[in-house]
C-alpha cells in the first residue's frame, strides 16, 4: 500500500494519467519511494496507445478510502473532479494547468499552477529544475500528454514553453513529435466501436458555474459527422446522465483534430444560455463552433460568463 497517493482527475485524459506517472518517478527522485501512481477511471484508447509505445504499465485503478491519507493532485484540483473521499485526505501538493475552484485544504501545502498546455510540461520543469534525469521512458510519457493536450500544437492552450519542451522530449524519447503524435492522436479518435456512454463519459469533468453543475464531455474524432450520426442515442444517454446525477446541462464537444474546429451537442436546463455563450443557436440541440479546440481556454470561460 502507498503512502503517498498520486493521482489525475476521473475521466481521465492523456495528461492526466501520465502526469501522475511522471509524479511518481519525481517523488522517488526526491527521495519519496512509497509514492504510487493510480488512475480514477478507464484508460481511454489514445492513452493506451502511449503507455504501450513506450512501455510503460498503467496506473492501478484507485478504490482506496484517503481519510488521512497523503496525496498529491496532478492536473486538477476542483474537488468534484477528484476522487470520492479527497476532502478527507491529506493534500501534501497539486501540480495543475487549469483554475483553482471548489479547491481547500486544512493544512497548508506545496501548490504550483501554471498557464501552460500541459500538466506534463510543469512537471517537464520541475525535473529540469532539480537536475533529475529524465529517462526515454518519462520523456515519451511527458511528450505524449503535452501532443495531448495541445491537438498536435494547434490548440490555443499551447505556449513556447510546451513548445520548447516538446522539441527537447522528442529527442529524449526518440521519436518524431509530429509523426508519433498524430498516430497517438488517431488512435484515440475512433468512435465507431465505443457506446453512448463510453463517449459521452470519456474525458467528461464537471463545473460549478453559478447555480448550475455543467457536466462537459470532450471527444477527438477525424469526422464530427462519425458523432453526429449517432446524436439520437447520444441524446438518449446524456438524457439519462442528466435525470440520474445532479447536473443541470450537459455538452458535449466533438473536436475535429484535423480542421480544429468543434461542434457541441447541449442537453438540459436553460440550454440555450449555453448558445448564447458562444453567440450562437443552437439547431437541433447542436451549434458549429470554428476555430473552437481547448475547453480549459475556448469552452469552460464564455459558458462559466454565461452562467454566472
Amino acid at each position: 500500500m502507498a503512502s503517498t497517493y498520486i493521482f489525475g482527475h476521473k475521466s481521465p485524459d492523456t495528461d492526466a494519467i501520465n502526469s501522475a506517472i511522471i509524479m511518481a518517478e519525481f517523488e522517488r527522485l526526491n527521495g519519496n519511494d512509497s509514492a504510487k501512481a493510480y488512475r480514477l477511471g478507464e484508460l481511454n484508447p489514445e492513452t493506451q496507445y502511449a503507455l504501450d509505445y513506450f512501455k510503460a504499465e498503467a496506473p492501478e485503478l484507485l478504490s482506496d478510502d484517503l481519510t488521512d491519507k497523503d496525496v498529491i493532485l496532478v492536473d486538477h484540483n476542483e474537488f468534484q473532479q477528484s476522487a470520492d473521499s479527497i476532502e478527507s485526505a491529506n493534500i501534501l501538493h497539486v501540480v495543475d494547468h487549469h483554475r483553482i475552484a471548489n479547491f481547500h485544504t486544512a493544512a497548508p501545502l506545496y501548490y504550483r499552477a501554471e498557464p501552460l498546455g500541459c500538466t506534463a510540461t510543469i512537471l517537464y520543469k520541475m525535473f529540469k529544475e532539480k537536475e533529475f534525469e529524465i529517462k526515454p521512458q518519462i520523456a515519451g510519457l511527458m511528450l505524449s500528454a503535452i501532443i495531448s493536450d495541445s491537438l498536435l500544437f494547434k490548440s490555443p492552450t499551447c505556449t513556447e514553453q510546451d513548445k520548447a519542451a516538446a522539441q527537447a522530449l522528442e529527442n529524449l524519447a526518440g521519436v518524431n513529435a509530429q509523426e508519433y503524435g498524430l498516430e497517438m492522436l488517431k488512435a484515440g479518435a475512433s468512435t465507431v466501436d465505443k457506446s453512448p456512454v463510453e463517449i459521452i463519459n470519456a474525458d467528461a469533468k464537471t463545473f460549478e458555474m453559478g447555480d448550475y453543475s455543467v457536466r462537459i464531455g470532450q471527444v477527438n474524432t477525424v469526422d464530427v459527422n462519425e458523432i453526429l450520426a449517432r446524436q439520437a442515442e447520444l441524446e438518449q444517454a446524456i438524457t439519462e446522465t442528466l435525470s440520474g446525477a445532479e447536473y443541470d446541462i450537459f455538452v458535449l464537444v466533438a473536436t475535429d483534430i484535423l480542421n480544429s474546429d468543434s461542434t457541441i451537442l447541449v442537453l438540459g436546463k436553460d440550454k440555450d444560455k449555453i448558445a448564447k455563450a458562444f453567440d450562437v443557436e443552437l439547431d437541433n440541440n447542436t451549434a458549429f463552433l470554428p476555430g473552437v479546440v481547448s475547453r480549459k481556454k475556448q469552452i469552460v470561460p464564455p459558458i462559466t460568463a454565461a452562467l454566472s
